[in-house]
């Protein structure tokens, strides 16, 4: 049997040895949860409602332990795992207000009142709404808190049973999760954590499952879609973003925008799909802009992901950080200005300095590839058309932001670009209520929003007569 090792990214220390499914193994749990299914659907909303009611409790209660836990194994900063921990009971409070809505029978009410085609008489047609079945949920590290939720808690609402695969950066914490739900009284059967990396998520694929959730990079959503395609089930891939923002003309505070921009491009060290990575600004206000941006960047803590007051931690995989130095020495060799950072920090631990680069194109790969790391280019541009048109060069299409005191303006420009999502004033955020899907390479279909859980149900028609 293979072993996963689990290691502490701040002090490359050796935290847990784990033993890893492999094929066989993980063809038992695919089996078991498919035979669990029926039973967990049988039961009532109300019941499994409650079981994840009690799950949200346990969470809130055990918030500061998990902390330590996810911080530990992935090196987010204590204070901000404490705050995913402590914000994932409002998202499964949506699920819970929601889900059941989207699982009553609808009475179907076509504006023209006809029969059936072909039946003689009255028939009512109506719409029921069945459990996708076996859902296989293959997760991300960077807010494995957020991002698994997102898909279980809704999975489990609505019958299906899960095979959650944690990301191999974050295995403790999915354990962690599978704890908590058997405890709250998710039969062992119907959610079952899978310890592995890449090998036992193709294993998973290969199973008689019925869904497949993933979050993570486009190179291996991609291969998902294309092992999945053959078995004909629903696909849902939350993936990758180049997210860019424009600061317009208008703004009336250049230097609080740019405060704001350097949270929404540095929190989590920039370990996110809808972290600001791409920045356009009016050539105007350009100079005000990048000295305060700058300047909040150098004010960043960073240091012991374990310590209350650091805000940038290590990276979560030590290989980022040549991901990372090579797009500073590109820009740079195609006569970029580094503002701040640039390259690894010495000593133990994947840490990269926060980077701030000037004087950037499109000709860089800071500006077209994604980073996910603590690294921006801000770019000048001239205009509401340069900047829209810059921000549609790119693969992806996640988010995208306009910063001005004007709505309309901020709207016209958002209604040109590519993206799911749209940010005037603000970024870097999600709601549950809304639905959180991609462009391009950027992903397919939802997670969150009412949208997101229809995701997980399967439309079955009824046409119904009476007999004569």
């Amino acid at each position: 049997m293979s072993v996963l090792t689990i290691n502490n990214p701040a002090t490359g220390t050796v935290l847990r040895e784990l033993p890893a499914d492999d094929a066989n193994s993980i063809a038992r749990k695919a089996a078991a949860a498919r035979k669990a299914q029926p039973a967990w659907a049988a039961r009532s909303f109300e019941e499994r409602a409650a079981i994840i009611r009690k799950f949200r409790d346990l969470l809130g209660e055990r918030r500061d332990t998990l902390a330590l836990t996810q911080s530990a194994e992935t090196g987010k900063p204590i204070s901000q795992a404490r705050g995913e921990i402590g914000a994932t009971p409002g998202r499964i409070d949506f699920f819970l207000a929601n889900v059941q809505s989207q699982l009553a029978a609808r009475l179907a009410k076509p504006d023209v009142d006809v029969p059936a085609i072909g039946a003689p008489g009255e028939t009512e047609e109506v719409v029921t709404f069945d459990p996708l079945g076996v859902v296989v949920n293959i997760s991300a590290w960077n807010y494995p808190w957020f991002v698994g939720s997102n898909v279980y808690v809704p999975a489990l609402l609505t019958g299906s049973v899960v095979l959650y695969k944690p990301s191999e950066f974050a295995t403790l914490t999915g354990m962690a999760m599978a704890d908590l739900l058997h405890e709250a009284g998710v039969p062992k059967d119907v959610f079952q954590c899978i310890v592995g990396g890449g090998l036992a998520g193709a294993a998973l694929l290969e199973q008689d499952i019925d869904g497949v959730f993933f979050t993570g990079s486009h190179g291996t959503g991609a291969k998902i879609a294309a092992a999945a395609g053959s078995k004909m089930i629903p696909v849902q891939l939350e993936l990758g973003g180049k997210d860019p923002v424009y600061v317009a003309d208008d703004v009336a505070d250049p230097e609080a925008v740019a405060a704001g921009l350097a949270d929404g491009a540095f929190y989590n060290n920039g370990q996110s799909c809808c972290a600001v990575e791409r920045i356009y600004v009016h050539r105007a206000i350009a100079d005000a802009f990048r000295g305060a941006f700058t300047q909040a960047v150098k004010g960043f803590v960073m240091g012991d992901p374990a310590a209350s007051e650091t805000y940038l931690g290590p990276l979560t995989r030590d290989a980022q950080i040549a991901v990372l130095e090579g797009q500073v020495q590109d820009a740079l060799d195609k006569g970029a200005t580094l503002l701040a950072g640039g390259k690894r920090v010495d000593g133990p631990g994947a840490y990269f300095e926060p980077t701030v680069l000037v004087d950037v194109n499109h000709t860089m790969d800071v500006m077209r590839e994604e980073s996910f790391g603590p690294i921006i280019g801000i770019q000048v541009v001239d205009g509401d058309d340069e900047a829209t048109a810059l921000m549609n060069d790119t693969e992806y299409g996640l988010t995208a932001s306009v910063y001005s005191r004007d709505r309309a303006r901020a709207a016209r420009i958002l209604s040109r670009v590519r993206s799911g999502t749209a940010y005037w004033n603000c970024c870097d955020r999600v709601s549950p209520y809304l639905p959180w899907s991609g462009r391009g390479h950027s992903g397919v279909g939802s997670t969150l929003g009412l949208e997101g859980i229809r995701c997980f149900v399967k439309p079955r028609a009824w046409h119904l007569r009476a007999p004569a």
